[in-house]
């Protein structure tokens, strides 16, 4: 039955992480390593969080019989002492019952699935991704170039990372109490990840232990959400702006490019690569330059260096990306505003059916025929989803408040404060396996999702932003997997110390999970262990304040970052453009922005026919291009590396 259990965690998973790449990422157009890396980082460290329960279960069993054994011992070592004097009775002890949990894993398969797990997520999180996000963001046309370019951009990133660990180092070779070991320079290691791990994961979990329950709270009032709908839509249209301007400027330097650069120039083929690269309707402009053999030194024309093409790759890279996310954001806001305006008008009906502004040209499915009918919906729209989201946003912040209380208390162990120990300890005496690993899911669950969505969450500018319905891009995917890598190891430590599991925060004398055996013991280095790690946690309580207060926000509002702020002029000048955004959008267009799926398949056949286009046009392109050049006296001649190689950015 275990491994049943241990099987069917792996299976579901995978096939979350997998749905997550899926609504974030693009199986079409992202190159098969990026999308590899990603879906590996984000399984294991969802695997680490699913089968951590499983370990806290069997660690209590283990721990029971190990009880057991003790008591027999001693129960011997009596016995024995009292065979001497026939007047003392021997002493009989009745040893505790162990029940082996219905997901007990054996012995030795934990501690080798952490080992795996674990390294093999630090290997992706401190080497491999951070090379690849150099790699995927770079706009060389060559392996070699492109590997180059990783290459610079991370000799100082693992540089800083390395000081670290030679400070670290240094500290125990000078403190007469440590002596240097393997096993201890591996535990200096792993504590160095785990300290840069916490100290971001509790800025993290401050602000979603807030802001998640005020969330589904404010999804229940439909006039704010509608009012932050049309603020959304007025920085949106901003941003989209912004964006076609750039696309613009990028596809005139490209068309500058193009026409400077012939068809037999050694160069030509990173002039290819980046057209291949533009959208569809620049394409067709542009063309391929075909001009038969011409005097190219006539005008006097400078020709761009290859430098200069491979940093026009990269902004065209840039550009079509933010692009196409601005303009599919945008039509998935409309929608949303027309949504929620429909619920508003729907709310006074007096027949209590639900009436679309636009509805469907699509014929109605069964679902929508026999289940979810117009009354159906009215009533879920307009009384009983609201009343959800509130009731789901009280049980939230009755969570959120166990954990602030817990993180402050963990550390007191007589008497217990922790309300999650509390619960741990009670099962763990009538050992209700089922009871202790679906409290440990829950609350771990709980801190996951607190940290996890606020990733998925946070922008910095367009640096790192996870945009859903497939428009993340490479290097955004690789930094979330990146920052999951790190925070999870510390979110399961800092689990452990919540409900009492972990030895070396508790200071309690019992078997350690497998989980904690492969971190090694952290008194190597006592302040972190004693201090960082106990007092630290505290700060959530200020952060959950400041968050609460909205300081962030309205900092970057003062900064003329435009938030959402409640009362404000800007945010009320801002709501009032975002309606009238909307309202063109409805008398102008009508239903034409609203997405559907015969929209997305016509789309989808356009450009089918136009890269069969395109590749009829490339064919007849490339039976010149084999071509020699009989004329060209041009500089800079192109490597035969790099014009056969191709470039790993899709």
């Amino acid at each position: 039955m275990s491994g049943v259990a241990l099987a069917l965690e792996v299976v579901v998973v995978f096939f979350l992480a997998l749905f997550l790449l899926h609504r974030y990422g693009d199986f079409r157009k992202q190159h098969r390593m990026v999308l590899f890396a990603t879906l590996l980082a984000w399984f294991l460290c969802f695997l680490i969080v699913f089968i951590l329960p499983l370990d806290v279960s069997t660690t209590i069993y283990n721990q029971c019989k190990t009880d057991n054994q003790a008591h027999l011992v001693a129960i011997k070592t009596v016995n024995h002492d009292n065979s001497s004097n026939s007047s003392v009775f021997p002493t009989q002890r009745v040893p505790k019952i162990c029940q082996k949990p219905w997901s007990y894993i054996p012995d030795g398969i934990l501690p080798v699935f952490w080992r795996v797990v674990y390294w093999t997520s630090q290997f992706l999180t401190w080497l491999l991704i951070p090379f690849m996000q150099s790699y995927a963001r770079s706009g060389g046309f060559s392996i070699s170039g492109k590997i180059k370019t990783a290459l610079i951009e991370n000799a100082i990133y693992y540089g800083t990372y390395l000081l670290i660990f030679c400070s670290l180092l240094i500290y125990v070779a000078v403190t007469p109490k440590l002596h240097l070991s393997w096993s201890g320079l591996r535990t200096i290691g792993i504590t160095a990840a785990n300290t840069w791990g916490l100290f971001l994961l509790v800025l993290l979990l401050g602000y979603g232990l807030v802001e998640i329950p005020r969330t589904y709270w404010r999804a229940s009032c439909h006039g704010q959400l509608l009012a932050k709908t049309y603020f959304k839509a007025a920085k949106l249209m901003t941003e989209k702006a912004d964006a076609e301007e750039n696309l613009e400027d990028v596809m005139e330097d490209v068309r500058t490019v193009n026409e400077t650069i012939k068809y037999n120039h050694p160069l030509r083929k990173c002039i290819d690569t980046i057209l291949k690269k533009c959208p569809v309707e620049y394409q067709e402009k542009m063309g391929r330059n075909m001009d038969d053999y011409e005097d190219f030194d006539d005008k006097g024309n400078p020709y761009p260096s290859k430098k200069s093409l491979v940093k026009l790759h990269k902004q065209v890279i840039y550009a079509v990306q933010r692009h196409n996310r601005t303009q599919v954001q945008w039509q998935i806001l409309l929608d949303k505003a027309f949504h929620l305006e429909d619920v508003a008008k729907n709310e006074s009906s007096s027949t209590h059916k639900f009436v679309h502004s636009f509805p469907s040209a699509e014929p109605p499915g069964w679902i929508s025929k026999y289940l979810y009918t117009p009354t159906v919906e009215w009533y879920w729209e307009c009384v009983f989803r609201r009343w959800c989201y509130r009731v789901l946003a009280v049980v939230l912040c009755v969570f959120s408040a166990a954990v602030v209380w817990s993180e402050c208390t963990f550390f007191s162990t007589q008497p217990v404060l922790s309300l999650f120990a509390v619960f741990i300890q009670l099962a763990e005496r009538d050992y209700n396996y089922v009871y202790i690993e679906m409290a440990c899911f829950v609350t771990i669950f709980f801190l996951c999702y607190c940290v996890y969505s606020t990733v998925f969450r946070i922008r910095v500018f367009n640096y790192y932003y996870l945009a859903p319905h497939h428009q993340t891009d490479a290097y955004s995917l690789q930094f979330s997997g990146m920052l999951f890598c790190r925070l999870t190891p510390p979110l399961c430590l800092n689990f452990l110390g919540v409900i009492h599991m972990d030895s070396t925060i508790s200071h309690q004398t019992r078997q350690p999970t497998a989980y904690t055996s492969i971190m090694g013991s952290m008194q190597v280095l006592s302040f972190i262990a004693n201090g960082f790690y106990i007092y630290y946690p505290m700060l959530i309580v200020l952060l959950c304040i400041a968050t609460y207060f909205s300081l962030g926000t309205r900092c970057l509002n003062l900064l003329g970052f435009q938030q959402f702020v409640g009362e404000n002029d800007l945010t009320s000048d801002l709501v009032d453009e975002g309606r009238e955004l909307i309202r063109r959008g409805t008398t102008d267009t009508g239903p034409s922005f609203k997405l559907s799926s015969r929209y997305i398949n016509e789309c989808d056949l356009t450009c089918v026919c136009a890269a069969q286009s395109r590749r009829d046009r490339s064919d007849k392109a490339e039976l010149l291009q084999d071509v020699e050049p009989l004329d060209f006296t041009g500089e800079e001649p192109l490597e035969t590396d790099n014009r056969r190689s191709v470039s790993l950015y899709l």
